[in-house]
């Protein structure tokens, strides 16, 4: 089935609006999980269940099952999927879920620096404008100058975001050059990504997992949904637009995940925070007209060749 053109063009915004939602709320149901299972044993099951997912879903689909790029996607795997679970967790550790794990959502502006410097990525013209919005809306929401957590807790987010935004250069970077499938890649990623993640549960002592119901639905929505189809899901973005505006576009993730949990846990917004906000969702509104006018263009310019 061939989709219409406009609807193609919309699809990687459809996606990321899809993504920044579960992504957001998922950090509800991920704190609410944590009350069940330890950090370190609840990264890896969600990675596990999320594998298992996307190898059925591979199954179902006909879609090929061998591991392309065997030193790629290990490359990635330990990046995007071990190297960002286990600092992420253990920022969440340390530092608690507040501020500190916020901090892994400075991946774009690494992932701005890397893709300039590896993959020739340039931010031009209005695009500056919408970087400079979504980044300052970040900085309001995070408040660095404001943070009573450890350095060290600090450090944990950063690298978490580091991992994030390597992983992102890295799939680019080989799609650039092997056309494997995105489907497949995501579920060895995260198969490969799985491994270090189990054995470091198994090392670090923890507290036993509690296997309630309750704790098995989120596991189950986590996995599937949060971890399987949404990785792929940004595997899919990254395919399609720059990485610099694909991470900076993943922004609307902390703004939901901030709205969810203030309007939850009854909450009340901070005037920062709501000017960070609105400061996101108008670089990000500001990317989606630019993006929008390009198209446009781009289609006119087709146009003209075809008359001529």
């Amino acid at each position: 089935m061939t989709l219409p053109s406009f609807l193609r063009r919309w699809l990687p915004t459809l996606a990321l609006a899809t993504l920044s939602l579960i992504w957001g709320y998922t950090w509800v149901l991920s704190k609410q999980s944590l009350a069940y299972a330890p950090p370190f044993a609840f990264a890896a099951e969600r990675c596990v269940g999320g594998a298992i997912a996307l190898f059925v879903v591979l199954k179902l689909l006909g879609k090929p099952m061998k591991l392309q790029a065997p030193r790629a996607t290990i490359a990635i795997a330990l990046t995007q999927v071990a190297g960002f679970m286990v600092f992420q967790t253990w920022a969440l550790v340390e530092g608690g879920p507040g501020k500190t794990a916020v901090l892994i959502f400075t991946m774009p502006i690494w992932t701005l620096l890397m893709a300039w410097l590896i993959l020739g990525e340039r931010v031009r013209g209005g695009q500056w404008l919408a970087a400079a919005s979504t980044l300052t809306g970040l900085i309001l929401i995070i408040e660095p100058w404001d943070m009573h957590t450890s350095l060290f807790s600090k450090f944990l987010g950063v690298m978490a975001a580091l991992c994030w935004a390597t992983g992102s250069i890295l799939i680019k970077r080989l799609r650039s050059r092997v056309p494997v499938d995105l489907f497949t890649l995501t579920a060895w990623q995260m198969a490969l990504g799985a491994i270090p993640l189990l054995i470091l549960a198994t090392l670090v002592p923890e507290r036993p997992t509690e296997w309630a119901p309750h704790f098995i639905g989120l596991l189950a929505f986590i996995s599937v949904v949060s971890t399987g189809m949404c990785w792929w899901l940004w595997s899919y973005i990254l395919d399609r637009v720059p990485a610099w505006e694909a991470s900076l576009s993943v922004l609307g993730t902390p703004v939901v995940a901030i709205l969810s949990s203030r309007l939850t846990l009854g909450e009340e917004f901070k005037v920062l925070e709501v000017t960070g906000i609105l400061l996101i969702g108008g670089g990000l509104l500001l990317l989606s007209l630019l993006g929008w006018a390009a198209s446009k263009r781009a289609a006119a310019v087709g146009r003209g060749h075809k008359a001529s």
